[in-house]
């Protein structure tokens, strides 16, 4: 039986690291995405906490964690999470990435396979230059002055309004508008938005995504990978899922009809079925 879960903090490269850490079994690391948190897990803290040990961080820039000025690349957050592990004392786990996570998990992959039992990618970046145009306008020059403003409290208000209006006659936002609209609203805050911009340009540029995992995974050692994605995705589209399989060997794919970007919050009893599937054949 999982133990409560308890959010904590340890400090790392001198500035703090949110996180949960909770059950025993093998374990499972998850990383979020973009302007997303440890909060997108939570059902799956619950669910697979009952026979593994699972691991939840906020990402430096996100969440409760610190928002340093510094590197926000992808090697510098895998190192950081290699850091976490070797904090907690966690040798192995199986890597559960979403989004800017997946391209995460990825070149955690690269830089430390001996670490790696598994790799779940969740509509992963970094496996083709498509990406939401959304994304790539946050590249583009001078963001930094229009986000203040679209992401100010005005707007932030009057969108929230619009969205109870709605829902008073039975609309509901999907999984994709309501993580999109969250992210959104943290921009509002001068050092999330920073970090925000830092992170995006690190990886997009205006024609798309800019870094490539087929120009490290043939170097890669081949391990265990699940990629899971939802048919409607359109912030990265679903035929990148091909990508990866292409790329990497005994890879598997899962299609989740009819969901969106975020296929583990549209259909999570079948996503933690798939992942506590996956654990038990990568052992």
């Amino acid at each position: 039986m999982a133990t409560t879960p308890v959010e904590r903090v340890v400090t790392i490269h001198g500035h703090a690291m949110a996180y949960t850490d909770t059950g025993e079994g093998p374990t499972l690391l998850f990383i979020h995405g973009l302007l997303g948190s440890q909060r997108q897990w939570a059902h799956l803290v619950d669910v697979l906490g009952d026979d593994h040990r699972v691991v939840v961080p906020d990402l430096f820039g996100h969440g409760e964690s610190a928002r340093p000025v510094g590197d926000y690349s992808l090697g510098a957050h895998a190192a950081t999470l290699r850091d976490l592990l070797d904090r907690l004392g966690i040798e192995q786990v199986t890597l559960v990435g979403h989004s800017l996570g997946g391209g995460i998990a990825m070149v955690f992959t690269y830089l430390f396979p001996e670490r790696v039992e598994g790799l779940v990618l969740v509509a992963s970046g970094g496996l083709g230059r498509e990406v939401s145009p959304l994304l790539r306008s946050a590249t583009l020059p001078g963001a930094e002055w229009v986000l203040p403003v679209i992401a100010s409290g005005w707007v932030r208000d009057r969108v929230g309004a619009a969205a109870r209006a709605l829902g008073a006659v039975g609309v509901r936002p999907g999984s994709d508008a309501r993580e999109v609209w969250t992210g959104f609203s943290s921009l509002g805050d001068a050092d999330t938005r920073r970090a925000f911009l830092a992170t995006t340009r690190a990886v997009i540029d205006p024609g798309g995504q800019t870094v490539a995992a087929e120009d490290y995974l043939a170097e890669a050692p081949t391990v265990p990978t699940l990629v899971v994605w939802g048919t409607k995705d359109r912030m990265i589209p679903a035929w990148h899922a091909g990508a990866a399989a292409s790329h990497i060997e005994g890879c598997r794919v899962e299609l989740f009809r009819g969901a969106g970007h975020f296929p583990h919050l549209d259909d999570p009893d079948r996503f933690a079925a798939l992942v506590r599937e996956f654990v038990a054949r990568s052992r």
